[in-house]
């Protein structure tokens, strides 16, 4: 174990001990660059329209609540069980803003649709030109229009992939032939997803892969891609609302 290692557990051990308020300070500062890591990979969400400090400020509450319900002898990584609270905060801060109006959450559906009816109809993705089109708003009100429908898509692909993940880890074999069909699903919504991504249009892709599998940060994707921030959040919400238009008529044909 290493003395920085060491150090933290001697950290944990005397905090645990004592619940000393300066020994929480000194958790909370071993441990803001979660918080900063967090929101800037959040970020990509809301374009313009949250400042990242204020993501920061909302992560904080996150922090400060995992350091005091943390057990140190559950065996647990910290670092795990911190960044979901950290990024639980941070969403649960943005939707009790509760700004998003009902007509932008149609209108998120609506984008939906209408790409996933250009992609059958024409045989490839939809460009920005034919959303616009079918939407019957000039393309600078898309753009805008993209930039406020990030804003509803919080719950997203991200949520998708580690719900399924914590699905297939706790599917033992024993439920694997218990429950056949379960699983025989999540197989097939995987590779949906994985086809789904191949087809995107190749800077959507781009973005997806660098986020969802590299983990990149808004900042760091900018860099890579070098666009703006903004154009990289525009990107983002569309592949999500093309990929999630795919998931939402597979669970439908499920359902019938």
């Amino acid at each position: 174990m290493s003395s920085d290692s060491n150090k933290r557990l001697e950290l944990w051990k005397q905090y645990s001990e004592t619940r000393d308020a300066a020994l929480r300070e000194k958790l909370i500062l071993e441990y803001s660059y979660l918080i900063k890591y967090i929101a800037g990979r959040l970020n990509i969400y809301f374009g313009p329209n949250v400042e990242y400090d204020d993501l920061v400020g909302f992560g904080v509450f996150g922090l400060i609540d995992a350091i005091d319900k943390f057990d140190i002898n559950k065996g647990v990584k910290f670092e795990t069980y911190a960044s979901l609270r950290i990024r639980g905060s941070i969403i649960d801060s943005i939707r009790e803003m509760d700004w998003v109006p009902r007509s932008l959450r149609q209108k998120n559906k609506e984008f939906e649709r209408i790409c996933a009816e250009i992609e059958n109809q024409l045989g490839h993705s939809a460009s920005d030109a034919e959303i616009a089109e079918r939407l019957g708003i000039s393309l600078d009100e898309f753009y805008k229009l993209l930039n406020d429908v990030n804003l509803t898509s919080i719950i997203s692909l991200e949520e998708f992939l580690e719900q399924n993940y914590e699905m297939e880890v706790d599917l033992s074999d024993t439920d694997k032939n218990d429950h056949p069909e379960k699983h025989m699903e999540l197989e097939e919504i995987k590779e949906i997803l994985g086809d789904a991504i191949d087809k995107l249009p190749e800077k959507e892709r781009t973005v997806i892969t660098l986020y969802y599998f590299e983990e990149l940060t808004l900042k760091e994707i900018s860099a890579i891609m070098k666009v703006s921030e903004s154009r990289i959040s525009q990107l983002h919400t569309k592949a999500i609302l093309r990929l999630r238009g795919k998931l939402g008529r597979h669970k439908a044909l499920l359902s019938e």
